[in-house]
C-alpha cells in the first residue's frame, strides 16, 4: 500500500468517526434532554402550535404556515434532485474536473476510479436528501387535512395524532437538511481527503452551535 493510499484511509476514517460521533451525541441529547437542543425546542413549539390551532380553530393560520413549510421543502427537494443528477453526470464525464480536483489534492490517492466513487457517493447523499424532503411534503399534506377536522373525540385526528405526524414530517425535513450539510464534506473530498477532514471539523463546530439554538 502506498503512502498516499494510507493517508487517504486514515483521513477519511477520521472524518467518518468525527461526524458519526457528533450525531450520536446529538441523538442522545435529544432523547434525554430535548429542550437543550434546537430539535427538541421546535418539537415542543409545534406541539403548542397544534394545541392552539385546534382549540381556537384557526384554520387559515394553519394552512398558511403549512404552505410556507411545503414551499421550502419543495424547493429543497428540487435542488437536491438537480444536484444529484449533476453529480452522476459529472462522474461519467470527468473531463477537466478531475484535473482541477487532482491539482488541489495534496495528500491522498489520485485515481479516476476513486474520483468517480466520490461523485457517486455525493449523488447518493443528495438522492437520500431528495427522498427525505418528499416524505416531509407527504406528512405535511396529511397534517393539512388532519388539523382542520377539529374532532377531539376521534383518536386518529386528535391533537396528539396531528402533532405526531407534524413532527414526523419535521424529522424528515431535518434529515434532509443534514444531507445538505454533510454534502459539504463529500464535496471537499473531491479536492482531497485533508480538505474533507478540515471541512468536517468546521462543519461540526457550526452544527454544535446551531443544534443548541432554536
Amino acid at each position: 500500500m502506498s503512502i498516499n493510499s494510507l493517508f487517504e484511509i486514515v483521513l477519511v476514517f477520521s472524518t467518518i468517526v468525527i461526524l458519526v460521533s457528533y450525531h450520536i451525541h446529538l441523538y442522545l441529547k435529544v432523547r434525554h434532554d430535548p429542550l437543550m437542543t434546537a430539535i427538541g425546542i421546535t418539537n415542543h413549539a409545534r406541539r403548542m402550535w397544534v394545541n392552539g390551532i385546534m382549540k381556537e380553530k384557526r384554520d387559515i393560520l394553519a394552512i398558511q404556515t403549512l404552505r410556507n413549510q411545503l414551499m421550502a421543502a419543495t424547493f429543497l427537494a428540487s435542488t437536491a434532485f438537480l444536484i444529484c443528477i449533476g453529480s452522476l453526470n459529472a462522474a461519467f464525464r470527468p473531463g477537466v474536473f478531475i484535473e482541477v480536483s487532482n491539482a488541489f489534492n495534496l495528500l491522498g490517492t489520485k485515481t479516476e476510479a476513486l474520483w468517480m466513487l466520490k461523485l457517486m457517493l455525493l449523488g447518493i447523499v443528495f438522492f437520500i436528501t431528495f427522498f427525505n424532503f418528499t416524505l416531509c411534503i407527504r406528512y405535511y399534506n396529511h397534517v393539512g387535512f388532519m388539523i382542520n377536522t377539529f374532532q377531539q373525540d376521534d383518536p386518529s385526528v386528535s391533537e396528539e395524532a396531528v402533532t405526531h405526524v407534524l413532527n414526523h414530517g419535521a424529522l424528515h425535513y431535518t434529515i434532509g437538511m443534514r444531507g445538505f450539510y454533510l454534502s459539504v464534506s463529500l464535496a471537499l473530498w473531491l479536492f482531497g481527503s485533508i480538505w474533507m477532514l478540515a471541512g468536517s471539523l468546521v462543519l461540526v463546530a457550526v452544527l454544535y452551535r446551531l443544534d443548541r439554538e432554536a
